[in-house]
C-alpha cells in the first residue's frame, strides 16, 4: 500500500482546504449569483459585500470598500505598480528588494525598460532581512514608490513593515506590501501599520481556492485604473465609475473564489490566527533542529519567521531530491527558483533549492517522516561517496 501523501508545498498553494470552504462554495452554487446591481433578491447572500467586511475585520481597518477582488497577488501587484506609476504622470524612482517574487520584479523591470521608472534593488543581509537604513540610504528626491514583500517565500523571513512604513509615510513615498506569504500566518493590523496598499492571495494561508486574490488601497485616488468594463450599475455612463470598489473591478467577479475566501477567513477566525501560527512554528522549528546537524545539508534560513525552510543536499541536484521524496516517500515539496531569482543568485549561485512549507493541517508525525526521509537520502549520498 502506498504511503499517504505528505504535502509540504503550502507556500505555493495550501492543501488540504478546510471542509467549511468546500461546503460553503458548494452551498453557494445552489443559489443564483448575487451582487449589488446584478440581482434583485435581497434574501440571497451577497458574498462580495460580506467578504469585504470580513477582510476589513481581518486586517483591522474600517473601510471594506477599499478591498478589491483580483485573480491573485500577481494581479494585485500589477494593478498597484502600473496604476500608481501611471498616476504620477512623469518618470519616478522606485525601490524594491532582492527578496521579491517575480510578481513584483517583472512589472517593475518592465516599467524600467519602458522608461517610466528608475529602479533600485536593495540587497538583504546575511540573516535575510532588509533594514530601514538600507532603504533610507537609497531614497532620492524623485523616489515615489517602494514595493517589498512582508515575508520571503524562500527564506521565510519577515520584514519590519511597521518602521519602514512609518518612515516612507513621512517622506510621502507610496508603500506597497506583498502579503502573499504572511496573510493568514501573521496578524496584520492596517490600522496601526503605515502602508499605502497591500496585495494578498486567497489560495495560500487564507485557505481559499486558486484564482482569487485581492488588494487594499488606503487612498484609491493615488492609483489609476487601467481597465474598464461592465459594473452592473451606472451602465448609462460612457466611462468606468471611479467610486470604490467599482473603480478597480471589471465584469463578473470570481464568485466561487470569493465564497472560498470568505470561508477560509471564517476558518482562521474560528481557530485563532495565533494558535495556528504557534502550531506551524513548532513544527518548522522541529524540522530545522533535526536537519541542522545532518551532514551534507546546507540550510539557507537559521530562524524562519514563517513555516518555510529552504535547503540543499550537497552532491545532489535539488530537483533530484524532490523527485526522490515524491516517488520513494510520497512527500511533496517544491524545488527550483521559486519565482525569486535574485534570492537564489545570492544564496546558492542560482542553482535553486528544496523548499519545505507547512500549514495548520500538517502534523509532527509528517515532519518526522520527512526528517527520516532526508536522513536516508543523505546517508545514501555519504555511502556512495565513500565507495
Amino acid at each position: 500500500m502506498n504511503a499517504p501523501l505528505i504535502y509540504f508545498n503550502n507556500a505555493a498553494t495550501s492543501w488540504p482546504k478546510p471542509n467549511i470552504v468546500h461546503d460553503m462554495v458548494s452551498s453557494s452554487f445552489q443559489q443564483p449569483y448575487h451582487e449589488h446591481g446584478r440581482a434583485t433578491d435581497e434574501n440571497l447572500n451577497d458574498y462580495p459585500k460580506m467578504t469585504r467586511k470580513k477582510l476589513s475585520d481581518f486586517f483591522h481597518i474600517e473601510t471594506p470598500n477599499n478591498f478589491i477582488f483580483t485573480s491573485n497577488a500577481t494581479d494585485s501587484l500589477n494593478l498597484l505598480i502600473h496604476g500608481y506609476t501611471q498616476s504620477c504622470g512623469r518618470k519616478i524612482h522606485a525601490i524594491t528588494t532582492e527578496l521579491e517574487h517575480n510578481s513584483a520584479l517583472r512589472p517593475l523591470n518592465t516599467l524600467q525598460k519602458q522608461g517610466a521608472i528608475d529602479l533600485t534593488i536593495i540587497p538583504f543581509d546575511d540573516a535575510g532581512y532588509v533594514s530601514l537604513d538600507a532603504i533610507r540610504d537609497e531614497v532620492r528626491d524623485t523616489t515615489k514608490l517602494v514595493v517589498m514583500n512582508h515575508g520571503s517565500n524562500v527564506l521565510g523571513t519577515t520584514q519590519d513593515i511597521g518602521s519602514i512604513g512609518q518612515y516612507l509615510s513621512e517622506q510621502n513615498i507610496f508603500f506597497v506590501v506583498d502579503t502573499a506569504q504572511t496573510a493568514g500566518h501573521l496578524d496584520i493590523d492596517l490600522n496601526k501599520t503605515a502602508v499605502d496598499a497591500i496585495a494578498f492571495t486567497g489560495h495560500k494561508s487564507l485557505y481559499g481556492y486558486q484564482g482569487i486574490g485581492g488588494l487594499y488601497i488606503r487612498d484609491p485616488e493615488k492609483v489609476e485604473s487601467y481597465k474598464q468594463g461592465g459594473t452592473g450599475v451606472y451602465s448609462q455612463y460612457p466611462y468606468h465609475p471611479t467610486e470604490m470598489p467599482l473603480k478597480f473591478e471589471f465584469g463578473t467577479l470570481n464568485y466561487p473564489g470569493i465564497v472560498s475566501l470568505y470561508a477560509g477567513l471564517d476558518f482562521i477566525e474560528a481557530q485563532g490566527i495565533r494558535s495556528m501560527n504557534e502550531k506551524t512554528h513548532s513544527m518548522i522549528y522541529h524540522i530545522l533542529k533535526e536537519l541542522s546537524p545532518m551532514e551534507n545539508i546546507t540550510l539557507y534560513t537559521k530562524q524562519p519567521d514563517l513555516p518555510i525552510i529552504s535547503f540543499n543536499i550537497e552532491g545532489m541536484d535539488n530537483d533530484d531530491v524532490g523527485f526522490i521524496l515524491q516517488k520513494e516517500f510520497n512527500i511533496m515539496t517544491r524545488t527550483g527558483l521559486h519565482c525569486a531569482p535574485l534570492v537564489h543568485k545570492r544564496i546558492d549561485n542560482g542553482r535553486g533549492c528544496i523548499r519545505v512549507s507547512l500549514s495548520y493541517f500538517n502534523s509532527m508525525e509528517e515532519c518526522d517522516t520527512f526528517i527520516n526521509a532526508i536522513e536516508k537520502i543523505t546517508k545514501t549520498i555519504i555511502a556512495t561517496n565513500t565507495v
